[in-house]
Formats: structure tokens, C-alpha cells, sequence
């Protein structure tokens, strides 16, 4: 039973968490965090997801990447949710503006360990 119990928590700090943004019908764009992009894509779509994209039409995958454990993640998605609609999409453009973010919350993270 032990050594049940160090896989399982293997599995979970080894498990990669991604940020994903979603764009509905209405040009809107969702923020989102999983650990399987595909699954939780599917789940949206089938209006099995966030509340927030039920109804709301034909749903496309606008951004995703990986960022490594789930703490980062939600700060992460928190950080995200908080911008303008232009600057999320230029973060979808790929101007470079995801990696900026992500490191400089990296950087705060080494700060204060």
C-alpha cells in the first residue's frame, strides 16, 4: 500500500499542466488550465466544460502551452484572465508576451524560496 501511495504522488508532481485559451462563435476568448488539452477541448465542446461556453456556439482552440506544475498554472490562468482583450490576443499572435509573463512569474517564484 506504500508503495501505492509514492507512484500515485509521483504521477502528480511529474503530471505537466497546461493554459489553454478558447475562442467562442462571438470572437470571445476563454482561459482555461488541464492537464490534457485534447480531453478538456472535447469537454467544452460538448458542453460538458465551463459554464461559461455553454450556448455560445462553435468553439476553436486559440492558444495552448505547457508551463510545468499546477501552482504556476493557476497563477498563470489568474494572470491571463486579467487582461485586456487585446493583449490576450496578442498573446494568441504569438508576439512573445506568454513567455514574458511566465517568466517573470517564474522569477517571483525563485524570489521567495
Amino acid at each position: 500500500m506504500l508503495f501505492s501511495f509514492h507512484i500515485n504522488i509521483l504521477n502528480i508532481v511529474m503530471t505537466s499542466w497546461f493554459l489553454y485559451l478558447i475562442r467562442t462563435a462571438d470572437n470571445m476568448l476563454y482561459t482555461g488550465i488541464t492537464t490534457d488539452v485534447t480531453r478538456r477541448f472535447i469537454q467544452h465542446q460538448s458542453g460538458k466544460g465551463a459554464k461559461a461556453l455553454r450556448g455560445k456556439g462553435a468553439l476553436a482552440l486559440a492558444f495552448s502551452a505547457e508551463v510545468g506544475e499546477r501552482s504556476l498554472a493557476l497563477r498563470l490562468e489568474y494572470r491571463i484572465k486579467q487582461l485586456t482583450k487585446r493583449q490576450k490576443e496578442r498573446l494568441v499572435a504569438g508576439d512573445g508576451s506568454f513567455e514574458a509573463l511566465r517568466e517573470s512569474l517564474l522569477s517571483v517564484t525563485v524570489k521567495n524560496d
